[in-house]
Formats: structure tokens, sequence, C-alpha cells
């Protein structure tokens, strides 16, 4: 009885948690970023341009303008489009409990894991689809009602506290229907696209048995002694999302890795040689490699000589985001206009959706409007993604990417750098194996990241 005790307890303050960080954050939906229409606009690689057609058009008395309320002219629908295509991880509730735990939610811990996820998305989506691909329904949920949305906060946070702590809630996420998406393509390759749509976001549903879900993120991230309910650092996550990677089995994963660089430092031949293994020995083709570089931007605050280089970064068409974010808040850095940062907030909680049911929906794995920050303000520990389609892609990656850390260094050295060779050529222990998740060298590493102390140079 006691047992039974202490559990309706912390269900109880677990859905109080949940209450309370989806009303904290669902305020966020209902306030405007402003544009400014003179300023080039970079997401993910490709530039916008927002002005009006008519140049003797009367501006607004502010500088700026807010996205959703401008007139759609120039490349402003084009960067709506594009911008709500990004697949959008967030806190969600009332999904399975995780296994050791009580937890049903990840509201107040999870939001690196999240934008993690979306990073890894984000190289799926450029895998799978390439970048040149939109998301056909993007604008149906762009002007979605976010006060409908908020207010459907408050019932809930009222709804949490009538139900028992063991009850169920019964109300439902606002949907747009989406059920019949698919067959309202003609053509085939927007078919096929939009398979792999849903499939790629069914790999990251909130439930053990999905492939990169928080689940099994939490699974391997016990390995670096980390536990559901912890904050996970930028450089942890790299590492975790590695390992689900290199775990996945399914067929249509194994042309796709993850490299992680070492102490700022990317061996060449290794990423090489990771891209030219494969389980199919008849299979003669090069691997995809996403690479992600743990670095820091600075001591305790982020130097904003560093700005340029992260604009550079985000301005390649190889960049797939950056894990970053506030102290012990994370957002995915995805674009820029002049010296602040375009990104999507994870911190909104929504309810858990079955993506293992037939035509899902899929509006609240999209975000409706774009944020913004000033790079001033951004924590200086964060982790930079890149995908390269082969090895001659990396190759080219890495001559852009280096030239843009010369350019940036100032005299200094760089955030990191690509080495010829391979890590063990440099008396490093090799971190590959197979008997372990992680091997005893990685631990180690891991250990000093969760602990956000990097060696700076």
């Amino acid at each position: 009885m006691e047992a039974t005790g202490t559990d309706e307890v912390d269900k109880l303050k677990t859905k109080f948690i949940s209450a309370w960080n989806n009303m904290k954050y669902s305020w966020v939906l209902k306030t405007k970023t402003y544009f400014s229409r003179n300023s080039p606009v970079l997401l993910l690689g490709k530039c916008y341009h927002f002005k009006y057609e008519d140049e003797n058009t009367v501006l607004p008395a502010r500088s700026g303008y807010a996205i959703e309320d401008c007139v759609i002219s120039g490349n402003v629908e084009e960067f709506r489009t594009d911008f709500i295509s990004r697949i959008w991880l967030t806190y969600r509730e009332e999904f399975p409990q995780i296994e050791g735990s009580t937890l049903t939610t990840d509201c107040g811990w999870g939001c690196t894991l999240r934008t993690g996820q979306m990073l890894l998305a984000q190289g799926l989506i450029l895998h799978f689809l390439g970048r040149a691909w939109t998301w056909p329904d993007a604008l149906n949920i762009e002007n979605s009602d976010s006060e409908s949305r908020t207010s459907h906060t408050v019932k809930k946070f009222t709804a949490s506290f009538e139900a028992s702590p063991s009850g169920e809630s019964e109300l439902k996420t606002p949907s747009i229907s989406l059920n019949k998406t698919i067959g309202r393509y003609s053509d085939d390759r927007e078919m096929q696209n939009e398979i792999y749509h849903r499939k790629i976001i069914s790999w990251f549903g909130d439930s053990p048995s999905a492939l990169f879900g928080l689940h099994q993120l939490i699974e391997y991230g016990k390995k670096s002694g980390k536990k559901a309910g912890d904050w996970y650092g930028p450089a942890v996550v790299a590492h975790i999302l590695r390992k689900a990677v290199e775990e996945a089995r399914h067929p249509d994963l194994q042309g796709i890795t993850i490299y992680v660089a070492q102490d700022c430092t990317v061996y060449n031949s290794d990423v090489i040689d990771k891209q030219c293994s494969s389980m199919a020995s008849d299979n003669p083709d090069d691997k995809a490699v996403i690479i992600l570089v743990p670095v820091r931007l600075g001591g305790e605050r982020t130097n904003i000589d560093y700005l340029e280089f992260v604009k550079g970064i985000l301005s390649l068409e190889y960049c797939v985001g950056i894990i970053g974010g506030k102290p012990k808040q994370s957002y995915y850095f995805a674009g820029f206009q002049d010296d602040s940062l375009i990104y999507m907030d994870p911190h909104y909680c929504q309810s858990f959706v079955d993506v293992s049911i037939k035509d899902f929906p899929l509006e609240t794995f999209h975000c409706p409007s774009p944020k913004k920050m000033s790079f001033r303000k951004m924590d200086p520990s964060c982790t930079i993604g890149f995908y390269c389609r082969n090895v001659q892609d990396f190759k080219r990656a890495s001559e852009e990417i280096t030239k843009i850390l010369k350019v940036s260094s100032k005299e200094k050295y760089p955030l990191f750098t690509f080495v010829n060779g391979h890590s063990t050529d440099y008396d490093f222990t090799s971190t590959t194996n197979e008997e372990d998740l992680f091997s005893e060298d990685e631990k180690k590493r891991l250990k000093r990241f969760s602990t956000e102390e990097f060696v700076l140079l």
C-alpha cells in the first residue's frame, strides 16, 4: 500500500510539472517575431530576401514586421514553407512510461534531447528527400490559431487536477485533418516523398519501439551515467545520437552513419572509414555521414567574435543546424538574420501522438512560426551538425568549413579542425568497441562533457 501511495504521489507530481510547463511555455506561441525587410534571412544554407513588390508601399513605423502579418511577396512565402517544413520535436506528455521511472512526460528536462532529435531529423530529411523538399501542406498549418492552443492549455491545466492522478485526459490537441494527405498527391514522386516524410517522423515517436524516440535515447544515455529526468548537455546528446544511428537496424538506415569529433578535431580518415564500411558486402556505395562537432563558443559567456563563424556555418548547404540555446534551456538553431539567430523551441508541451497509427496527424510535428534570439544570449556550449552524402561530398564540405574556420579565427586557434589521418595516428585510443555501446575512453569523455568542461584553445 505504501508503494502504491508513493506511485500516486509521483504521478500527481508529474501531472503538476507537465501542466506548469505547458502553461509556462505555451504563451510563447502568441508572441510575434519581427524580421527586417532590408536584410537577408539565412535558413540552413538557403537565402531569402523579404521585400515588398511595390517599393512605394508605406512601411509600418517600426523597422521590422511580423512575418505572419506581412503581405506575401518576394521570398516570404517560400521562407514560410521552408521553415514550417522542418521537423519540430517538442516536450510531450502522456506517452508510455519510461522504463525505470514513473515519468510519462519530458517537460522540464528533455529539451536537449528534443533539439538533438530535430538536428538528426534534418539530416534524415536531407538524406531521403533533399534540401529542396518542402511539405506541400506547410502553409495549411501556418495560420493555425495560436490563441486556441493557449486557451486549450488553460483547460488542460484545470483538467489535470480535476481528474484522478491515474486518470486519463479526454482533451485532445486541436487537430487539422490530414488523414487523406497522401491521396491528394497525383505525382508519384510527391507521394513517395510524403511516405518518407511520415516514416522519418515515426522514427522519433514517443514509444519504446521508435528508433530515435525519447525512450531509446534515454536507454543509450544510461551508458554514460544519465537517466530519465536528468539534464543532458549538447555534447552528450551528440554521442547518444551516434549510438542510436549505429544500433538502428532498419534497412533504410544502413546507408547513413554519424561521426562525433574528438576534442574539437575531425579525423578525415576516421570519417571516410565510417563512410566506406557497409554491413552489406555487395553494396559498393559510400555511406552518408552526419558529422557532429561539440564546441564551446567562449568561457562563461559566448564570445561575440564567434558570431561570423556561426553565421558562416548556418549559411552552408551542408549544415543541419546547431544544438544550443540559453543556459539550461536548449534550442535548435537553424538560421539567422543580422545578429539574431532563428530557432525552433522544444519548450511547448504537446499531447502524445501514436505514430504507429496509419495517417497519424502531422501538424504538431511542424512549427507554425520561427523565433529569433540575439547571438549574445546564446549559451557557449553547443554541438554543430553537418551532412555529407558521400566521400566526395565530405571532402568538399571539409574544405569549405575549413575556409570559414580560418577566416573567423582571427589569428587565434580555430574552434575545431579537420586533420588528415586517423585518431590512432595521434596516439588517441580508438573509440570503436563492438562489445560495449561506449568504450572506456568514450565514457571518460562523456563524463567530462556532462559537466560542460571544455579545454579552451
